[in-house]
C-alpha cells in the first residue's frame, strides 16, 4: 500500500495528539488511583471527623461527629487500618484531635460537651477518659463590617445565643501550649502546660475577632489550625467563609491568608512547608504556599460503592505521617432536601490515605 506524501506530514501532528491524550489519560488515573481506601469505620459508627496520629507507632485516631442516635466513638487504627480499639463516648459529638507526645494522650475537642478532653492513647474501651478545661462563654465577636463595590459598606451582626463549640486543636513544638479553634463564639484560646493542669485548665483567649466567625455555610467559623514551624503564627480555617486566615501571635494581628477554599476545614503542614487544606464542599485537599497559593490539588469524589464513598467525600480533617496524608470522609449530609446529596447513599464510612506529591 502506498502512503500519502500528506500523512508523512501529519505523522508529528498525530504523534502530539497521541502522546498527549495518552498523558492526560495516564494523569486522570494517577488522580484517580492516588486517593486510596485506608479503613472502614464498624457497622453503625457514622461520621469520622477529628483525625490524629502517633508518629512513633503509626496509629491513627480518628473521632466521630454523630448527633444521634449512634454513640459517638473515638477509633484507633493500626498503621495498615485494622481496628485496634475503640471507647464510647455517648451522645457527645466529638472533633479536633492532637495527639501529646510527652504524655503519650490524645487530646479531644469535645464539641457536645464544650470541653477538651484526653485519654491514653494506647486506650481500649473501659480507658478513663479525662477533663482537661471547659470553654468559657464569652459570646460572639464584634460585628464585622464588609466593604462593597460602590463604596458602602454593609454590617454582620453575630448572632447573641453563640455557645461554645471547641473544634480545631493544635500543639506547639514543646506542646507546653494547646490552641484551641472555637467555632461559634469566633474565638482562638490557649492553655498553658496542659499536661500539668487538668482537669480544671485555665483557658486564655488569644483572639475574639469578628473574621473568626462566619454567616456563610457551612455554618463553621474558626475551625482547623496548623502552626509555623517557628511557632510564631497560627493559620485558621473559616469554614463558612472558605477562608485560611493568619494570626500573628507576637502581635495578635489577625489577617485573610488564602480565599475561595470551598469549605476550608482540617489542615496540616507537610515537610516541605506546604499548608494541606481540606476542601470539604470541594471534596478535595488543597496545598498552599507561602504566598497562600494553591500549588497543588489531591483528591475527587468517584462515586458510592457498596455503601461507601470511592475517593474524598466531605472531607474533614487531614494528618500527614511522612509521606503520607490520613484524611476522614466525614461524608455527612447537610441540606434539608432528600435525595440531593450523594452523602445521603453512604452506609459505611471510611478513612482515606494519599500520598503526597513532591514539590
Amino acid at each position: 500500500m502506498q502512503t500519502s506524501p500528506k500523512f508523512w506530514k501529519l505523522l508529528p501532528v498525530i504523534a502530539f495528539v497521541m502522546l498527549n491524550g495518552n498523558a492526560s489519560l495516564a494523569d486522570d488515573q494517577g488522580r484517580h488511583d492516588a486517593v486510596q481506601r485506608f479503613a472502614t469505620l464498624p457497622d453503625g459508627i457514622r461520621f469520622p471527623e477529628g483525625i490524629t496520629a502517633n508518629p512513633a507507632t503509626r496509629q491513627i485516631y480518628v473521632g466521630t461527629f454523630d448527633f444521634g442516635p449512634n454513640p459517638n466513638k473515638l477509633l484507633r487504627f493500626d498503621h495498615n487500618g485494622r481496628l485496634i480499639a475503640q471507647r464510647d463516648f455517648g451522645a457527645t459529638p466529638l472533633l479536633g484531635l492532637a495527639f501529646h507526645a510527652a504524655t503519650g494522650k490524645i487530646y479531644i475537642g469535645n464539641f457536645g460537651a464544650g470541653k477538651i478532653q484526653r485519654i491514653s492513647a494506647n486506650f481500649f474501651a473501659a480507658t478513663p477518659i479525662e477533663d482537661v478545661a471547659s470553654l468559657p462563654h464569652i459570646g460572639p465577636p464584634a460585628p464585622r463590617s464588609v466593604g462593597n463595590p460602590d463604596g458602602s459598606t454593609d454590617s454582620i451582626i453575630f448572632g447573641s445565643n453563640s455557645v461554645p463549640a471547641p473544634n480545631g486543636l493544635v500543639f506547639d513544638s514543646t506542646g507546653s501550649r494547646l490552641y484551641v479553634s472555637d467555632s461559634f463564639q469566633g474565638a482562638i484560646f490557649r492553655i498553658n502546660n496542659p499536661a500539668t493542669c487538668a482537669p480544671s485548665c485555665p483557658m486564655t483567649t488569644v483572639s475574639h475577632d469578628p473574621l473568626l466567625a462566619t454567616a456563610g455555610f457551612p455554618p463553621f467559623g474558626a475551625n482547623g489550625l496548623a502552626l509555623n514551624t517557628g511557632g510564631t503564627t497560627l493559620f485558621i480555617a473559616n469554614t463558612g467563609d472558605d477562608r485560611v486566615l493568619k494570626l500573628d501571635l507576637t502581635s495578635n494581628a489577625i489577617s485573610v491568608f488564602a480565599e475561595s477554599i470551598n469549605g476550608a476545614d482540617g489542615m496540616a503542614f507537610d515537610q516541605n512547608g506546604r499548608l494541606w487544606v481540606a476542601a470539604n464542599q470541594n471534596d478535595e485537599l488543597v496545598a498552599l504556599n507561602a504566598q497562600g497559593r494553591v500549588v497543588e490539588r489531591l483528591g475527587e469524589f468517584q462515586g458510592i460503592r457498596n455503601g461507601k464513598p470511592d475517593g474524598l467525600l466531605f472531607p474533614a480533617s487531614p494528618v500527614i505521617l511522612k509521606d503520607k496524608i490520613f484524611v476522614t470522609n466525614l461524608a455527612l449530609p447537610l441540606t434539608p432536601v432528600v435525595g440531593d446529596e450523594p452523602e445521603e447513599d453512604v452506609t459505611r464510612w471510611t478513612v482515606s490515605r494519599v500520598k503526597v506529591p513532591s514539590p
